[in-house]
């Protein structure tokens, strides 16, 4: 067993990591938080504010209460993505992962620090675009915790794909390849601007195969009361895709994919 100065080590190096992401994301405020917010304010304006009185209602709710939830997902996904991927691959590419290999900090605790970092930024781009959302919907929360933990899931699912990506990656357009053509057509397919049955019998099949619809679909449950498939299949598809990214992760880092090299 570690001693216990062993492991308040190991709590040391996680929190100095941990404090290294955060301090590396308020350093570069203004361009971590503000883009978020407008697009956020954009999405409001052009489909809720405009397209939103054509549509009409959707599920008996405005077409703006409709969409909030898959706008604050958008922002939590891309953020928590892009925060671990990016950072991961700057230390590969400075060498500054060096550094932490040679330390005493275990392996797992690398993939922890680096993903709780982009848990801590999807949460507060989360709350960010909720209080841009509030000033154009009555957000009544049906389920607060529930909400939070979908949120915080999600965030941790793709922070866990972006450290894959950090790792895998061989230059910075290998960074950019995923979110440009995986996770944007993804999340714009999932079912944030649309409901199920206004798409054809062939798009409805397939957008049950995309995961990103099963995570708007439970954050609409707990934020508006609507939903369209079965709230445990949601939470068991991102438990199942978060325990096998998990599971990627801890392999690649053990066999010290693209960081020993």
């Amino acid at each position: 067993m570690l001693s216990t100065m062993t492991i308040n080590q190991q709590l040391i190096s996680l929190y100095t990591l941990i404090h290294r992401e955060l301090v590396r994301m308020f350093r570069i405020f203004s361009q971590v938080f503000l883009p978020p917010v407008i697009s956020t304010l954009l999405y409001f304006l052009i489909f809720g504010a405009i397209i939103g009185q054509r549509v009409g209602s959707i599920q008996g709710v405005s077409y703006s209460s409709f969409i909030a939830p898959g706008l604050i997902l958008m922002a939590v996904i891309t953020n928590a993505y892009s925060n671990v991927s990016s950072s991961l691959f700057s230390v590969r590419f400075q060498k500054n992962i060096e550094e932490m290999l040679i330390s005493p900090m275990h392996y797992s605790l690398l993939l922890l620090g680096f993903t709780l970092g982009g848990i801590l930024r999807g949460l507060i781009v989360a709350i960010l675009v909720f209080l841009v959302s509030i000033c154009f919907v009555d957000v009544d929360l049906h389920h607060l915790p529930l909400a939070l933990l979908i949120v915080i899931l999600t965030a941790a699912l793709f922070s866990l794909a972006g450290f894959a990506n950090g790792m895998l990656a061989r230059n910075f357009d290998d960074v950019a390849l995923v979110p440009t053509f995986i996770l944007t057509p993804l999340t714009y397919l999932g079912g944030v601007f649309y409901a199920t049955d206004m798409l054809s019998p062939f798009w409805q099949k397939l957008l049950y195969v995309n995961p990103i619809f099963y995570m708007v679909n439970a954050l609409r449950h707990a934020m508006i009361g609507k939903q369209e498939i079965n709230m445990s299949l949601a939470m068991a598809v991102i438990c199942l895709l978060l325990l096998a990214l998990i599971i990627l992760n801890l392999v690649l880092l053990k066999k010290g994919v693209g960081l020993r090299e």
